[in-house]
């Protein structure tokens, strides 16, 4: 696929399925190099960075087989402490986390410096510290390349990070589970995807406590096993979904979520007067495309995330009134900006904040994914605006969201690929 057509104006109506969380998935994939044994992963989403991990596996000696559509089987025994190739991590950031995984279980790792979308600096100096304290020694080569060694094996510590670091909590908690004694992480990530890898690593045999709270308590054990995990869904994906109903009008049952996840999202549709029915495992969203403003500061969970803000900016480009959103996480998350304003939408960037003026209405253009929410943010639009929209940059898109066009034509949405 090398882009997508969407000609808007078609509401949306009916029922969605939300897959796996991938934001669980690539760490819970790369920590099953940790088990050294057979893990099989359920909920898996078919999504190009879930793939580009596999094959990462694949490279240093793991054999990977999916058992069903969305469960793979996973065996980790034969893997060496080898650097993978640099052609698969340089692509995803969350290849830092083979440096956890190889860390805990052979006392070593080199593996080159990570990719993933380009937001402004994404540093991996607290993943770094926390290595640092457990007992590892870093050192980089002359091409990037991270070398992590605990000659004198882990040790559990006392880890304080100066930011709530997704990464950083889990890349830790991988390495922290082979450390003697006990360690303790202070000013943890909070964030659903820490504790699903938690849940996972327990499962393997782990000792791990407090996960979802800003204290997790890890007491190394000598080995893990294999077990079988299944996935919690992804709350993004569910969000984008619900974002696209707020402004292509409709009426969406989103399923397969944990509504608990979504109340950030859940809570900002209704302060804009969206309709939002919350039961078990689904959440209806009601829209007529009359909505007002509002402002948003994205934070770490359980604030606003900032995966979500992108798809928000396209819905609030037709709100009536003025809104902002400050992005409190990722400083340069706004290279949507330029493309909203081709296809009409009234968006001011100061500093970290976007200020949006809503419009009646948007029109088709073409237009390019700068990274993968921001690929969102144009599909949201098109889906809403008058005309027909030419979306480049699909590779983008693909790195989150499983039939993405499939969904949204079972939806009601005049969409296609080329």
């Amino acid at each position: 696929m090398e882009r997508l057509i969407i000609r808007g104006g078609e509401p949306l109506y009916g029922e969605v399925r939300i897959n796996g969380m991938k934001n669980s998935a690539l760490p819970v994939i790369f920590g099953a190099i940790a088990t050294g044994g057979i893990c099989t992963i359920g909920n898996v989403p078919d999504v190009s960075d879930i793939s580009l991990a596999l094959e990462t596996l694949r490279s240093i000696g793991a054999k990977v087989r999916f058992v069903d559509t969305d469960t793979v089987m996973i065996d980790t025994t034969d893997i060496t402490p080898q650097s993978p190739p640099l052609e698969y991590v340089s692509k995803m950031r969350g290849s830092t986390y083979l440096i956890g995984a190889m860390l805990g279980r052979f006392g070593e790792a080199l593996v080159g410096h990570p990719g993933g979308c380009d937001f402004g600096g994404r540093p991996i100096n607290q993943h770094i510290k926390g290595f640092e304290l457990l007992g590892a020694r870093i050192t980089y080569d002359t091409l990037g390349n991270i070398s992590a060694v605990a000659p004198d094996g882990l040790r559990g510590n006392l880890i304080y990070f100066d930011i709530a670091s997704v990464g950083s909590t889990i890349n830790v908690m991988l390495a922290a589970v082979f450390a003697e004694g006990t360690t303790v992480i202070e000013n943890a990530a909070r964030e659903p995807h820490i504790v699903d890898m938690a849940n996972f690593l327990n499962a393997c045999g782990a000792n791990i406590t407090g996960a979802g709270t800003s204290m997790i308590r890890i007491k190394g054990v000598k080995s893990l096993h294999g077990c079988n995990y299944t996935l919690a869904p992804d709350m993004i994906e569910a969000g984008t979904y619900m974002a696209a109903v707020a402004a292509a009008g409709g009426k969406v049952t989103v399923r397969n979520v944990i509504p608990k996840h979504m109340e950030s999202v859940t809570v900002k549709l209704r302060e804009m007067g969206v309709g939002v029915d919350v039961e078990d495992n689904s959440i209806t969203v009601t829209s007529n495309k009359k909505y007002r403003s509002t402002d948003i500061k994205t934070n770490p969970y359980p604030g606003f995330p900032t995966d979500m803000h992108p798809q928000f900016a396209a819905v609030l480009s037709l709100a009536m009134g003025i809104s902002t959103i400050n992005e409190g996480v990722w400083g340069q998350r706004f290279k949507y900006a330029e493309e909203l304003k081709k296809m009409g939408a009234e968006i001011d960037i100061v500093e970290n904040s976007a200020h949006i003026s809503g419009v009646p209405s948007l029109h088709g253009a073409s237009v390019k994914a700068a990274d993968l929410r921001a690929g969102a943010c144009l599909v949201i639009a098109a889906l809403a605006a008058e005309g027909e929209t030419r979306i480049q940059g699909t590779e983008l898109i693909e790195r989150g969201y499983q039939d993405l066009t499939g969904k949204l034509k079972a939806l009601g949405a005049d969409i296609r690929e080329e």
